[in-house]
């Protein structure tokens, strides 16, 4: 990297030290702690792409505990020589990075999960900073300012935020250690293929359905999702589509575990609503390639959770060059609403009704909903979208994605904002 390719401060000025314009004689060494970097977790992902970016800077090398997954052993497994995980119960613990701080000696200990996991790790932070600073890739779901959290942004170093809501929450009270830096992925792992593979893909995947109206929903099948929901406004829609256009050839695919234990049994819900033919079910697990192909082949993606801090399914589909259809909450809104102009990406739901909600962990989030009707709406409008609307569309979210959800522009403001954070950590305490 380069003076010319590094960050620009509001006046011009390089924002960064001398000492990271040029690159380090030794790589900076990062303990990660997160879901496991191999995992399918939206966590887990976005933690190996953005590992596997920085490594191939020259400048990182990253000493994982990847937690939040089954394993079959406790094997470190070695990625390269740069990207090594540790499996671990939960996201570790404080033994194992004390040990880790005295053994490896690292540059900075990284954060990537809800906060609520890492107490543990704020607890023991006088000690850290001892050898390191403390960086956090953070999402807060849903508004007010979780003021609660304070003690844990005190105890952090850097703040880089997924979603621009929780940047905007964050940024006020921290204007010198917060950046927004949302998730993005390599265009090589998602991307539009050709309108004759989509033929293909349907009719491999739907058979005599391939012609239908396509639905994608990806998500655990879990209360904050509202899939439940989802299903009967899905209900409304095949109604509404069948007295508007005298047919009910829509399919909704939900790529989920139907009889997950932390949601409702959607088979049972979909037969009781009637619609078990407009309904399909995709349950196994699918690499990137094919997850792709899925995101292909479906009409829109949509997103209807009470609140979410950022929404990877409904970006994917964008990546692809489809429509999305989302309520407008958490990082669900600057996806689906382009910021510059208020133009829609498909389809946005705007809320009917918030919930302040809370917990004694969490004691205060809005909850966000929209009704039945207002589902169905938003599904005929891409419906009745005309073809040319929708390649005008595909260049739309095409272009999108590379402004606001650029792989490139997330792996430079990484290695930008925690060289920053490591230099002047350990300027402060020379």
């Amino acid at each position: 990297m380069n003076k010319e390719s590094s960050a620009k401060s509001g006046n011009g000025t390089s924002i960064l030290n001398d000492e990271c314009v040029t690159k380090p004689q030794e790589k900076f060494k990062v303990l990660m702690l997160s879901d496991h970097p191999l995992g399918s977790s939206g966590v887990g992902v976005q933690a190996r792409f953005l590992i596997d970016g920085l490594v191939a800077t020259g400048r990182w090398s990253f000493r994982c505990l990847g937690g939040a997954a089954r394993h079959a052993n406790y094997q470190p497994t070695v990625v390269n020589p740069d990207f090594i995980i540790k499996p671990v119960d939960g996201f570790g613990n404080s033994d194992m990075v004390r040990s880790i701080l005295a053994t490896e000696k690292p540059d900075a200990v990284f954060l990537f999960t809800d906060p609520s996991q890492f107490v543990w790790v704020w607890e023991m932070r006088d000690e850290i900073r001892e050898v390191c600073p403390i960086v956090y890739w953070h999402v807060w779901d849903n508004d007010p300012y979780p003021k609660f959290n304070q003690p844990w942004y005190d105890g952090t170093d850097l703040i880089n935020c997924i979603s621009h809501k929780t940047y905007e929450m964050i940024k006020r009270h921290y204007p010198n250690k917060t950046n927004y830096i949302p998730h993005a992925f390599p265009k090589r792992i998602f991307y539009p293929v050709t309108d004759e593979q989509i033929g293909s893909i349907r009719k491999q995947f739907l058979g005599p359905k391939a012609d239908w109206f396509q639905v994608l929903w990806v998500n655990r099948n879990a209360a904050r999702k509202m899939p439940a929901d989802l299903l009967f406004g899905w209900k409304t829609f095949l109604d509404e589509l069948e007295k508007k256009h005298d047919n009910r050839n829509a399919v909704l695919i939900m790529h989920t575990d139907p009889a997950d234990p932390e949601g409702p049994n959607l088979l049972t819900v979909s037969e009781e609503l009637g619609i078990k033919e407009n309904v399909l079910f995709s349950t196994e697990k699918l690499k990137f390639e094919q997850m792709n192909l899925v995101h292909n082949m479906t009409d829109t993606c949509i997103n209807i959770a009470k609140n979410e801090g950022f929404g990877l399914s409904t970006m994917i589909s964008m990546m692809a060059g489809k429509p999305i259809v989302a309520l407008c909450t958490g990082g669900l809104t600057r996806q689906v609403v382009d910021y510059r102009d208020g133009t829609e990406h498909g389809s946005a739901i705007k809320p009917i009704k918030r919930s302040l909600v809370g917990s004694q962990h969490v004691p205060y989030i809005f909850e966000d909903f929209c009704t039945e009707g207002q589902i169905a709406d938003a599904l005929m409008k891409v419906y009745e979208m005309a073809p040319e609307q929708k390649i005008e569309m595909k260049q739309k979210v095409l272009d999108y994605c590379d402004h606001e959800f650029s792989y490139e522009k997330m792996i430079s403001d990484w290695d930008q904002t925690l060289c920053r954070a490591i230099v002047d950590f350990k300027s402060s305490v020379a």
